[in-house]
């Protein structure tokens, strides 16, 4: 009985390990209730900045995700060519992208993407490059 429970312990972690030991190298945590993204790079705060979510009526989704796509100078094929600089697809069309309605950071007001000012966007975009958009994710919580 032993050996049979001393398998299973070295098999699990064996399975573990891994797992646990590829933690993201980057991590955007978007909490909606505080309208603010915490940056956290090879496993350190770096950046804490304020976010737009979606409106009412609109939705941003939870959970997570990692960088599917960058777009350096996208326009919005939804919402009237509206410009999206520096771009980080993560769930379809929703992405973290610069806005030029930098008054509006700190409270709700997109359609569904999280919206960051264009500086902070750029860095994320850059810091996202560095490591490779598999190494990137997003996580999106109340």
């Amino acid at each position: 009985m032993n050996r049979i429970l001393a398998s299973i312990l070295a098999i699990t972690m064996m399975i573990a390990l891994p797992v646990a030991s590829h933690a993201a190298a980057l991590v955007a945590k978007v909490d909606v209730s505080s309208q603010t993204m915490t940056v956290i790079h090879n496993g350190k705060v770096a950046y804490q900045w304020p976010v737009s979510t979606a409106r009412k009526g609109k939705w941003t989704p939870r959970g997570s995700w990692s960088a599917k796509w960058l777009s350096r100078h996208h326009k919005s094929s939804l919402y009237n060519n509206a410009p999206m600089p520096y771009s980080i697809f993560f769930n379809g069309n929703y992405a973290i992208h610069g806005t030029n309605q930098i008054s509006r950071l700190g409270r709700p007001a997109s359609a569904g993407c999280v919206r960051l000012h264009p500086d902070h966007a750029a860095r994320l975009f850059e810091l996202t490059r560095r490591v490779g958009k598999s190494n990137m994710k997003v996580v999106i919580h109340n």
